[in-house]
Parts: C-alpha cells; structure tokens; sequence
C-alpha cells in the first residue's frame, strides 16, 4: 500500500510542476517550459494509472485534485504573485479538511 501513495504523491507533484510550467510556456509559445509541461503531466497521468490499480477512483481522485488545488495556489501565490483573500484561503482549509477526512476516516480507502 504504501508503493502506492508514493506513485501517488509522485503524481501530484508532477501534476503541480506541469500545472506552473504551463503557466510559465505562456500558451505554449515557449518551447521548453511547453516541453516539460508535457513531460510533466505524462509522469503524473501514468503514476495516477498504477494508483487507480489499487485504490479506487473517486477517493484517488479526491486525493489527487484536493492536494494538488492546495498547491498549485500556494506556488501561484509565491511564484506568480496571484494574490488569496481570506474566502480563498478558507476554502483551501475545507479542501485540505476533506481530502484529511476521506483519508483517515473513510473505510473506501482501503488501508
């Protein structure tokens, strides 16, 4: 099990790199950043793949897209200067309180 929270976590990580990188390609007019924004979302879809082996695909899915919404915003926020008011920064909270009840509370999961 714990194989597969790593390619997990492999797959956020990669999710959030490609997510900046995006945003850095400028609408793919730059080529390496729209390069690795490829490269970096193939990683993440295939360790999403080997997850979704063992763990089903909703509670992958609210794991995967709760952590990665967290921190694509906070990347945003340091990186890009994108500005959270308190509603954001609120919502994030509840995102971050979801994806921690699905994990420790929720027989779906499968530990």
């Amino acid at each position: 099990m714990l194989h597969t929270y790593l390619f997990l976590g492999i797959a956020i990580v990669a999710e959030v790199i490609a997510t900046s990188l995006l945003k850095a390609s400028d609408g793919f007019t730059r080529l390496l950043p729209g390069a690795l924004t490829i490269l970096f979302y193939g990683i993440a879809f295939y360790c999403l793949s080997v997850t979704l082996k063992v763990l089903p695909t909703g509670i992958v899915y609210a794991i995967w897209s709760g952590i990665g919404i967290v921190l694509i915003s906070v990347i945003s926020w340091v990186l890009f200067k994108q500005s959270l008011d308190f509603p954001a920064i609120f919502g994030l909270s509840l995102i971050i309180a979801g994806v921690m009840v699905v994990n420790l509370f929720s027989k779906s999961v499968g530990h």
